[in-house]
C-alpha cells in the first residue's frame, strides 16, 4: 500500500529532508479490518447468491409452466362432469373435480371362503371382465364373470340442472351352469366424500337403507336412492354402514374390517331351495385399527355410507343419483325409463361405430365386430380423472418435492396393473380415442400439457392422489426431471392435424397449446441431445455395472431392450432421433396452421429427415440395419458370484450368492449388435424415403422368421441377437427381448400401408407384407380374446399366447384401427 502524503500549513517538506515517521499501529489495523470486512461482504454475497441460485434451481423442478392452461380449470362440459372415471375399481363413478364425491360397488361371494371384490386385481382370478359397450360420455355396459355367476353392470346419464344431471345404475346377477344351488351374493354400494361435503343416511326399519342425501361444493344438494330390488331367487337381506375413515384409498380395508367384526348374520327367511337357515358376512360398526404406540391416529376426513344387499341368484338391483338442481325431471330414471334410455344410447353407439370403422364392409363377422367394439369400449371406459401431486426430484434436490396439485384426464394402460397415466402410452391411446371422439382426445392432450413445468419437462408416470399411490411400488413413485419419455403426443397431434377438416375448436386448442409445445420440444433438444450435432441420447439409464446384463433404459419406453453395454455420453439412440424428426415435422405444421414463425422447425425437419445423415449416424453395415451407437461389447454374461469365507468365518453364514454381470471382453465405441424394434424406427415413423435401398433391407429382416417374423406379429428382438430372451437379472425376466408388442406392430402395419401406397421400388413388397402381417395380428388377437377373455400386454413370439398384465386395453386396443385400416 502506498504511504499517504501529509499536508502541513508551511508546505510539504521534501521526503529526503527529514526522517520518515512510522504510521501508528492502529492505522494498519484499520486497513486490515477494512479489507477483511470487504472480503467478508464479498464472501457473504457470493454465499447468499450461491444459496439463492441453489434454492431457485431446487424449486424450479416444481414450478409449472407460466403459459395459460390449455384446458382451463372447471371448464368441463355438463355432459362430461360425471363419468366412470375410476378405472382402478370394477365399477364406480365420480365427477371431474378435485374433491369429488365418489361412488362404487363391491361384492362378496358368500361361501366358506368368502371373497371381497372392489379394486381390479389380477389375483382375483376372474375369467373375464370389461366393457362391452361404452361411448366415453353417456353410458356403459360391462360384464364381469366371477366363479359361478356373472354380473352385468350398466350406467346411463340424463342431462339436466347445473351439476351434471342424474345417472342410474343397474346390476344384474345371474348364475352360471357351475353355480351351486342357492348361491348367496352380497352387493355393497357405497358413497364417500373426499375431504369435503356431507352425507346423511335414511334407514327404513332397522337395516334397510332407502336413500342418502348429501351436499358438496361441486354437486350442491343431491340424493342417492336404493329402490326395492327384483329378486328372482328368494329372500333379500340388508345391512348398512355409516362411518368416517382416513380416505378413499382405504375403502376396501374399512369394509374388510367391518366384516371381520361381524362375522355371522342370520338370513332370516332361510334358503328357499332347501328350507334351511343361511349364514353370511354382513356389515357392522367400523372400528379403526389400533394406533401404534407413540404415533398419531390417522385423520378421518372421508365420510362413508355403504348399502349392502344379500340375495340368492338370480337378482337385479338399481341405484339412482338425482341432482337437486334438476328441476324438471320427467320421472325417476329407473325401470322401463332406464331400459329405454340405455337402448337409445346402445343404438346410437352401434350406428356410430359402424359409420366410423366400417368393419362389416371389410368382411368381419358380427362376433368380430363385437370384439372390436369391446376393445374400443374398454379404452374409453378406462379413461380416468385423477387429482393430486406427483413426487419429483432434480439434481439440485436432496429430497423429493411435491409437484403442484393438478388434474389429469387420461386413459390408463391396464385397470388392474397400471391404473394411472403414462406419458408415452397416452400418445398411442389417443390414436384410437381421436378416431372415435376428437373432443375427448384434445381434452386428454390438454391435461397432459398442463402438467408441464417451467423448463418443459412432463413427469412421465402420473401418480396423483393417495388412491393412485397405493398401487405403485415405492421405487417408481419419485419422478426425476432429467428423464424423458417418447414424445408420442406428437404422434397423436400428427393424426389430429392430418384430417381433412381442422375445426376452429381444434385451432383454439392448438393456439393455447403452442407455447407449451415449443417449450417441450426445446426441452428435448437441450436435455436429450447427444455429443455430436443432431444426435440424441436417452438420459436415465441404469448405472449399476454389476447388476444388469444390459442396463435398462426405462425412459425410452422400451425398458430392457438392448442398448450399449456400458452407458456413456457417447451414445446415440436411433429411436429418439426418429421421435425428434416426427416432432419437428409436427411443430412445423402447427406453426404454419397458426401463422407463426416456424423456420427452426422446418430446418430441423429437413436435417432429421435427411436419409444421408441418418445413414451416417446410425447405419450399421455389419448388422445390415439401423442401430444405436455407444461403448459396447457383446461379450457379457450373468454368472453366479463365487464367495469365499474370510479367515475364521463360518462358511454357512456367507450371504447367498447372486447373479452378477461379468464382462469378458472390454467394450469399445461401436454400433450395438441388436436387431429389433429400435432398428426399425426409421421405418416405423416413415422417415425413410420410398426409394431408399435401406428400406428394402429392413423389409427383408422384417419378413425373416429367424429374425423378426412370427405367425402372430413381429417379435421385439431378433432370434439371432445375443440378448434374445435373456434375463437381465436373476429376477428380471425378458420384457422387450422377444415378446410381441401391439403398439410397435401397429406402427409397422401403418408404415407398410403407407409404403404400399407410395411409388417406389419396394411398393409391391410392402403391400404383400402389409396383408400378411395385418392378418397374423388380427387372427391371434381375436383368438386370444376368445380363449382368455382379455387383451394382453404382450404376446408370446413362439405360441402367440397372451402374457404380462391383463386386461391391457391400452395400446393393445389399437387392433381396432388395424381392423378398420385407419392409419
Amino acid at each position: 500500500m502506498r504511504e499517504r502524503r501529509r499536508h502541513g500549513g508551511g508546505g510539504e517538506a521534501h521526503p529526503a529532508s527529514r526522517p520518515r515517521k512510522a504510521a501508528p499501529p492502529s492505522r494498519y489495523w484499520n486497513y486490515i479490518i477494512l479489507l477483511a470486512a470487504m472480503c467478508c461482504a464479498a464472501g457473504l454475497g457470493a454465499f447468499a447468491y450461491s444459496t439463492y441460485q441453489g434454492w431457485r434451481l431446487a424449486f424450479r423442478v416444481a414450478n409449472l409452466h407460466p403459459a395459460p392452461s390449455v384446458f382451463p380449470p372447471n371448464s368441463s362440459s355438463p355432459d362430461m362432469f360425471w363419468g366412470s372415471y375410476r378405472p382402478q375399481v370394477y365399477f364406480g363413478m365420480k365427477t371431474r373435480s378435485p374433491r369429488s364425491v365418489v361412488t362404487g360397488m363391491m361384492w362378496i361371494t358368500q361361501s366358506r371362503s368368502p371373497s371381497l371384490r372392489h379394486t381390479c386385481e389380477q389375483s382375483d382370478g376372474l375369467s373375464q371382465y370389461g366393457w362391452l359397450m361404452h361411448d366415453g360420455v353417456n353410458f356403459g355396459t360391462q360384464e364381469i364373470k366371477d366363479k359361478g355367476y356373472t354380473l352385468k353392470t350398466e350406467f346411463v346419464k340424463r342431462q339436466g340442472g347445473l351439476h351434471g344431471g342424474d345417472w342410474s345404475w343397474r346390476i344384474t346377477v345371474t348364475p352360471q351352469a357351475s353355480a351351486p344351488p342357492g348361491q348367496l351374493v352380497s352387493l355393497l354400494f357405497y358413497v364417500a366424500t373426499d375431504g369435503q361435503g356431507s352425507l346423511f343416511p335414511h334407514v327404513e326399519g332397522k337395516e334397510r337403507l332407502t336413500h342418502v342425501t348429501g351436499t358438496s361444493e361441486e354437486l350442491g344438494r343431491f340424493t342417492i336412492r336404493f329402490p326395492m330390488p327384483e329378486a328372482g331367487g328368494g329372500h333379500v337381506s340388508y345391512n348398512h354402514l355409516s362411518t368416517m375413515c382416513p380416505g378413499i384409498h382405504v375403502l376396501t380395508d374399512v369394509v374388510r374390517s367391518s366384516l371381520r367384526n361381524n362375522l355371522i348374520h342370520l338370513l332370516s327367511a332361510g334358503d328357499s331351495t332347501t328350507g334351511t337357515k343361511r349364514h353370511y358376512l354382513g356389515l357392522d360398526t367400523y372400528r379403526p385399527p389400533p394406533t401404534p404406540p407413540g404415533s398419531q391416529p390417522a385423520p378421518s376426513n372421508s365420510q362413508l355410507i355403504i348399502h349392502q344387499v344379500t340375495f340368492q341368484l338370480p337378482f337385479q338391483v338399481e341405484v339412482l343419483f338425482e341432482s337437486d338442481s334438476f328441476l324438471q325431471r320427467p320421472g325417476p330414471l329407473s325401470g322401463s325409463a332406464l331400459s329405454d334410455l340405455l337402448e337409445i344410447h346402445r343404438m346410437k353407439m352401434t350406428e356410430r361405430f359402424r359409420r366410423i370403422f366400417k368393419l362389416e364392409e371389410k368382411g368381419f363377422i358380427p362376433d368380430q365386430v363385437a370384439f372390436a367394439q369391446a376393445a374400443l369400449s374398454n379404452m374409453l371406459g378406462g379413461m380416468g380423472y385423477f387429482y393430486g401431486s406427483s413426487l419429483v426430484q432434480s439434481l439440485y434436490n436432496p429430497e423429493p418435492l411435491q409437484y403442484p396439485q393438478a388434474p389429469l384426464y387420461t386413459a390408463v394402460p391396464s385397470r388392474s396393473f397400471f391404473p394411472r397415466g403414462f406419458l408415452w402410452d397416452e400418445g398411442f391411446h389417443l390414436l384410437l380415442i381421436a378416431r372415435w371422439n376428437t373432443s375427448l382426445a384434445w381434452q386428454s392432450l390438454a391435461h397432459w400439457l398442463d402438467l408441464m413445468n417451467v423448463d418443459g419437462w412432463i413427469p412421465r408416470e402420473q401418480i396423483l392422489g393417495l388412491e393412485a399411490r397405493s398401487k405403485v411400488p415405492n421405487e417408481f413413485v419419485v419422478q426425476r426431471d432429467e428423464n424423458a419419455n417418447p414424445p408420442t403426443l406428437f404422434l397423436a397431434l400428427h393424426q389430429l392435424l392430418a384430417k381433412e377438416d381442422v375445426t376452429s375448436e381444434d385451432l383454439q386448442y392448438l393456439r393455447r397449446a403452442y407455447p407449451r409445445l415449443k417449450t417441450w420440444y426445446n426441452w428435448f433438444n437441450v436435455t436429450q441431445a447427444g455429443r455430436l450435432p443432431n444426435t440424441y441420447r436417452w438420459r436415465g439409464r441404469d448405472k449399476d455395472p454389476f447388476r444388469f446384463l444390459n442396463p435398462k433404459t426405462l425412459t425410452s419406453g422400451l425398458d430392457d431392450y438392448p442398448r450399449a453395454s456400458h452407458p456413456s455420453e457417447d451414445e446415440r439412440h436411433v429411436d429418439l432421433f426418429c421421435w425428434m424428426a416426427l416432432a419437428s415435422e409436427v411443430m412445423a405444421n402447427i406453426s404454419e396452421l397458426l401463422g407463426e414463425d416456424g423456420v427452426e422447425y422446418h430446418e430441423s425437419q429437413r436435417i432429421l429427415t435427411d436419409n444421408t445423415l441418418l445413414d451416417r449416424l446410425h447405419w450399421a453395415e455389419k448388422l445390415g440395419s439401423y442401430a444405436d451407437y455407444g461403448n459396447h461389447t457383446k461379450n457379457v454374461a450373468l454368472e453366479w458370484e463365487r464367495l469365499s469365507p474370510l479367515p475364521g468365518q463360518d462358511p454357512h453364514r456367507l450371504p447367498p450368492p447372486k447373479l452378477v454381470r461379468v464382462v469378458k471382453k472390454p467394450p469399445r465405441l461401436q454400433f450395438v449388435d441388436s436387431l429389433g424394434y429400435v432398428s426399425l424406427f426409421p421405418f416405423f415413423l416413415q422417415i425413410l424415403t420410398p426409394d431408399s435401398p435401406k428400406l428394402g433391407q429392413l423389409l427383408a429382416h422384417l419378413r425373416d422368421a429367424d429374425k423378426l417374423w412370427t405367425p402372430y406379429g413381429l417379435r421385439s428382438l431378433s432370434k439371432s441377437s445375443p440378448l434374445y430372451m435373456k434375463r437381465n437379472t436373476e429376477h428380471d425376466a425378458p420384457y422387450w427381448r422377444g415378446p410381441i408388442w401391439i403398439n410397435m406392430n401397429y406402427l409397422a402395419v401403418r408404415a407398410l400401408h403407407k409404403y404400399s401406397h407410395t411409388e417406389g421400388p419396394h411398393r409391391h413388397q410392402a403391400a404383400l407384407l402389409y396383408r400378411e402381417l395385418r392378418e397374423n395380428l388380427l387372427s391371434n388377437l381375436y383368438r386370444q380374446y376368445k380363449d382368455t377373455g382379455f387383451l394382453w400386454e404382450q404376446y408370446n413370439d413362439k405360441t402367440g399366447w397372451g402374457q404380462g398384465s391383463f386386461p391391457f386395453t391400452g395400446w393393445s386396443s389399437l387392433v381396432v384401427l388395424m381392423m378398420a385400416e385407419e392409419y
